[in-house]
């Protein structure tokens, strides 16, 4: 049995930069996918807005775990075998996908109605409308909880680690079934984990600061 030392400490710290990679690809796949949910939510033709519901209804409603199992395990019946790194991209972006496609349709139907009859007064389309009017005003809206659900999902790749993926959490399981020091190893992934969130959620607080004070100085307040 080996003790727990520097060695195995920088083996946990660079498993961590897997985490942040793969959160970050989760979340620009999926932020671009639930843009295009997000839109589909707030149209104008049932059959479009039905559909997407279905989708961010199906990946909220059913466990990450599971979605990550259909993928890996699932797709390989139909004869495509993948990786674990190509698994959990498409599973953690499709995930992504449906959460913030919720998020950001709710801050787009949280602008007033009265800016979209505004912008219909003045003659808009429905599309020059929603990029000109509506989606600036959305995106102050939208920035607390997405950068919210950015830190529930750089948790939440922990889950990849049941495939083998070796991110921070599978990093710290193969170091302590090493070393037989969890009461070591799993308080320091815990910390990294928190070294990585916590300035996340700092940035988020301060963004919401300036536009909250960009907004006061354009009324005259």
């Amino acid at each position: 049995m080996r003790s727990f030392g520097t060695n195995e400490f920088l083996f946990v710290l660079a498993a961590a930069r897997w985490t942040v990679v793969l959160a970050l690809i989760a979340f620009s796949l999926g932020g671009a996918f639930g843009a295009i949910v997000a839109i589909l939510r707030i149209s104008p033709f049932a059959p479009v807005r039905l559909l997407a519901a279905g989708y961010v209804q199906l990946f909220q409603g059913t466990p990450l775990l599971m979605q990550l199992f259909l993928v890996y395990y699932g797709l390989g019946l139909f004869g495509l075998r993948l990786d674990a790194w190509t698994a959990v991209v498409i599973a953690y972006s499709a995930y992504a996908g449906a959460f913030l496609g919720d998020i950001w349709r709710g801050c787009l139907q949280a602008v007033s109605r009265e800016q979209w009859e505004a912008a219909h007064s003045m003659s808009l389309t429905y599309l020059q409308t929603l990029w000109l009017v509506i989606l600036p005003q959305a995106a102050r809206i939208a920035i607390p909880p997405t950068v919210g659900f950015l830190v529930q999902l750089v948790k939440a790749t922990a889950v990849a680690s049941i495939i083998g993926f070796v991110e921070l959490t599978r990093a710290g399981q193969l170091m302590s079934n090493a070393t037989f020091q969890p009461t070591i190893v799993y308080p320091i992934v815990a910390a990294l984990y928190f070294c990585l969130c916590w300035p996340l959620s700092l940035w988020a607080q301060k963004l919401e600061t300036r536009f909250r004070v960009g907004n006061a100085i354009g009324a005259g307040i």
